[in-house]
Formats: C-alpha cells, structure tokens, sequence
C-alpha cells in the first residue's frame, strides 16, 4: 500500500519549522527533505527518519524498521507525529548530522 499524499503534506506540516520541507514522490513512495536533505522517508502511511546519532538521542526508545524490504533501519515515528515540537526537534538534528548532498551531472548526449 503507497502513502497517501495527505498523509505526507500533514507530516511536513507538522516538521515546517525544522527548515525548507519539501517533499519528492519516489517509487510508489515519499522522499521528505529538510534544507535540501533527505532527511525521512514516508512509506505505507508511515514516517521513518534517518538515523543519526543526535536523531537517535532525542527519539529516546522510538523504534527501529526498514522503511521497505532490503532497506536499513530507520527510526519508526508512530504516535509522536503528533508531537510538532518534538517532530520538529528531531528533524532539525537530523539534518545537521547529514551532509550536504553532492551536486548531480547531467548527462551529456
């Protein structure tokens, strides 16, 4: 089952305040950006983060699950998404630890 795009508009609405959210439809699914990262994934109406080591600290116990089969576990948002402040907060620091994604070529014909 795909994500519903209300589903992935509400979820950037409850993280606006961490930066620039925007949001990209992959394979079926959901890419969610912050500042021009990849920062989590929506995925069957759910909304899994990158993991990274300030994520981790402010996520607490929050789960871990691959967003798809094969993939690496990413932190599992269940009920907190209620939570904008927290979400937000989680967000933020997400994107700080990730790096800048490098400029992409195109390819010449």
């Amino acid at each position: 089952m795909a994500s519903d795009q209300s589903f992935v508009e509400y979820a950037c609405e409850q993280m606006a305040a961490a930066g620039a959210i925007t949001f990209r439809k992959m394979f079926g699914e959901y890419a969610l950006y912050c500042d021009g990262k990849v920062v989590a994934l929506a995925c069957d109406n759910r909304l899994f983060v990158k993991p990274t080591a300030a994520g981790r600290e402010i996520a607490g116990q929050l789960a871990e699950a691959p967003p798809y089969p094969g993939a690496k576990p990413y932190l599992l948002v269940g009920e907190e998404i209620e939570d904008r402040e927290w979400l937000t907060g989680l967000i933020r620091a997400t994107a700080r630890e990730l790096p800048v994604p490098k400029e992409r070529r195109k390819k010449e014909r």
